[in-house]
């Protein structure tokens, strides 16, 4: 070949490189599963199903059972297994004590409460087998949040695994003034169950895409935990969806310790390897002591994480078993950027791959990454994703101090710019709004809090996910903050989750908590930080001044959290989020702080200060007086 034309296929090729890497052709291609013809391929899907009469996670069991994964694995847990053949029969002993036994009708709602285990599977998918919805606990909830998620379902039974007895009891008056009846199940229980007559095919058939399969309550982190309301046909796609996007087969195996009631294990790990005929191992819950040994005995090649769980492991001392495993992919949502790397390098793990969801939202991003350029972000948006997608999933201006959406002279939203962040908005035929989103389950008025008319157009409708992001020039996308988790000070807006960045990247802090707290004599709220030490590191050794210098040198001074509360511990809900509500309502009053019985030592930046000092009764009164201008 002459001279020229290689130097023309080179230029060629190096153009091309050049393009790809400027407009991420590539990268909007290959992730083709978030734009338009994902939408086709769901409809389709759920086409073929409807019209096949199987629209249950139930009938993929079946299908297994009957087929060529018979005999694989399907679910490991603390040495016990399980191949597909078998579970499927265990599901029909257990479907003919919920029919015969309980009389459970065909479409009433069945709550069920317990910790991660075989039995919680059997008990889920047997129900589900049956035709009945499934309303999914919370299982560290006692009180009147587990009375009131119970009542909320309006379900006649609770059916409760007994290690959590000791937080039902305590209720039981009040579920049975509810007319809900509790029941208890082990393993013992679930192994006596010996009619293993096929479940009638009439309990789960005729089940439509628009019916209600699940309810999934949120966290209860801001107010009494509301149900999400999960669609048979959502349900299914959703399976569906990411075993084919995580390109699953029979002969892979996940690893997962997050908790069984909550969407992340359900829709991102469980449902996903039941579609593909690949395998679970199952751990009861999060344990350091634990996580290790299960990972490199499981021999598992993937990883279910959600971040939380990550700084811990990064945290925690050194394992001898944390190299010793077969991952080679994470997958998951929330690792920070302050961990990012840590992960990926101190155990080994090649592939880290983040995804953004919400149970009660729409849309996903997805960000398979190996390497320094996508890392610490939720996705990456090229220029295929707007040329299809940016007249749908949009950024919209919000109002620093009120986070309401911002709103020109026109009465029409105000799109975010290039690094501002902005809440994403989903746009949605109005004629479709109650297929794609259902709402909470009798809770009329957050459901439609959710919605926001004229956008754009007098008629558009689009669907507030309620979450903060930014796009950089690059076309990164940045997760930012939820909205609530930002706050005001010194008439800027300060987002809890930076701020958490840079307090997380400093050695001496484990773990760390941001939040805004109203103090006296002052607008807005000013910046507060619980920290956890490094377990090397005790509150002697804390090196207070070295931490301001860092968060002062790395944050705007406004940003700069100006009390800090050493604890011991954070404290989490049962799906790894931080609890914020109650150091949010104590803030820095010591005697709100003394009244709660807490522990937790006080520091403060004093004005001028280049050091963090003890807070005390005196400052506070300072602060109180006016004395003191922060």
């Amino acid at each position: 070949m002459a001279l020229p034309a290689l130097a023309v296929i080179a230029g060629t090729a190096a153009t091309a490189a050049y393009l790809d890497a400027k407009l991420h052709l590539g990268h909007d291609l290959l992730h083709g599963g978030s734009l338009n013809n994902a939408a086709t391929r769901a409809q389709n899907f759920i086409a073929e199903k409807q019209a096949q009469d199987r629209m249950l996670i139930y009938h993929l069991f079946q299908d297994h059972a009957s087929g060529l994964n018979a005999n694989n694995l399907f679910l490991e847990f603390e040495g016990r297994s399980w191949t597909y053949g078998r579970f499927f029969d265990q599901l029909q002993r257990v479907g003919n004590w919920l029919m015969k036994d309980l009389g459970v009708r065909k479409g009433e709602m069945v709550a069920i409460d317990g910790p991660n285990s075989p039995e919680y599977l059997m008990l889920w998918f047997a129900l589900d087998g049956v035709g009945a919805s499934i309303a999914f606990l919370n299982c560290n909830l006692s009180g009147a949040p587990l009375v009131h998620s119970a009542k909320l379902c309006e379900s006649r039974f609770l059916i409760t695994d007994r290690s959590v007895e000791h937080l039902v009891e305590p209720c039981q008056s009040e579920l049975g003034d509810a007319g809900i009846k509790v029941l208890y199940f082990d393993q013992a229980f679930m192994e006596s169950l010996n009619d293993a007559k096929p479940i009638p095919r009439e309990r789960n058939s005729g089940i439509q895409a628009g019916d209600l399969k699940e309810l999934i309550y949120t966290s209860g982190t801001t107010g009494l935990p509301k149900g999400v309301i999960i669609m048979a046909g959502r349900h299914l796609n959703t399976a569906q969806a990411m075993a084919t996007y995580l390109k699953l087969k029979p002969g892979d195996k996940f690893y997962t310790c997050l908790p069984l009631y909550h969407g992340a294990a359900q829709g991102l790990c469980i449902t996903p390897v039941i579609y593909s005929g690949a395998a679970v191992t199952l751990g009861r819950k999060f344990s350091h002591k634990t996580f290790w040994p299960e990972v490199s005995a499981s021999r598992a090649n993937r990883l279910q994480y959600v971040g939380e769980l990550c700084r811990y492991l990064v945290n925690a001392p050194p394992h001898p078993l944390e190299r010793a495993h077969n991952v080679h992919e994470a997958w998951g949502n929330g690792m920070r950027p302050d961990v990012w790397e840590a992960f990926r390098k101190r155990f080994n793990i090649p592939l880290i791959h983040e995804l953004y969801a919400a149970t009660d939202g729409m849309g996903a991003t997805f960000n398979r990454n190996y390497g320094d350029f996508s890392r610490s972000c939720i996705g990456v948006r090229g220029l295929i994703w707007h040329r299809v997608m940016g007249n749908n999933e949009v950024r919209a201006k919000i109002d620093p101090d009120t986070e309401d959406i911002v709103r020109g002279k026109d009465g029409f939203v105000i799109k975010a710019g290039v690094n501002e962040p902005g809440e994403v908005l989903h746009r949605v035929d109005p004629t479709l709004a109650e297929a794609a989103f259902k709402g909470y389950f009798n809770n009329q008025d957050a459901s439609k809090k959710r919605w926001l008319k004229g956008v754009f157009e007098p008629n558009d409708l689009f669907f507030r996910s309620g979450d903060v992001m930014r796009v950089d020039a690059d076309g990164r996308v940045f997760f930012v903050d939820r909205l609530g988790d930002t706050f005001r000070w010194r008439s800027e807006n300060v987002s809890t989750n930076e701020v958490s960045d840079i307090l997380g990247s400093f050695d001496q802090i484990a773990e760390c908590s941001v939040y805004g707290v109203a103090v006296p004599h002052a607008d807005g709220r000013c910046g507060c930080a619980t920290i956890v030490p490094a377990a090397s590191t005790s509150v002697e050794s804390f090196d207070f001044a070295r931490l301001a210098e860092h968060v002062i040198s790395s944050l705007p001074r406004y940003a700069v959290p100006l009390f800090l509360r050493l604890a011991p511990e954070l404290a989490y809900t049962g799906t790894f989020k931080i609890q914020k509500g109650q150091a949010k309502r104590e803030g820095v009053d010591i005697d709100l702080i003394e009244k709660a019985g807490s522990k937790d030592r006080l520091y403060w930046l004093p004005p001028g200060s280049k050091t963090y000092v003890p807070f005390g009764r005196k400052d506070w009164e300072a602060i109180k007086a006016g004395d003191v201008k922060l």
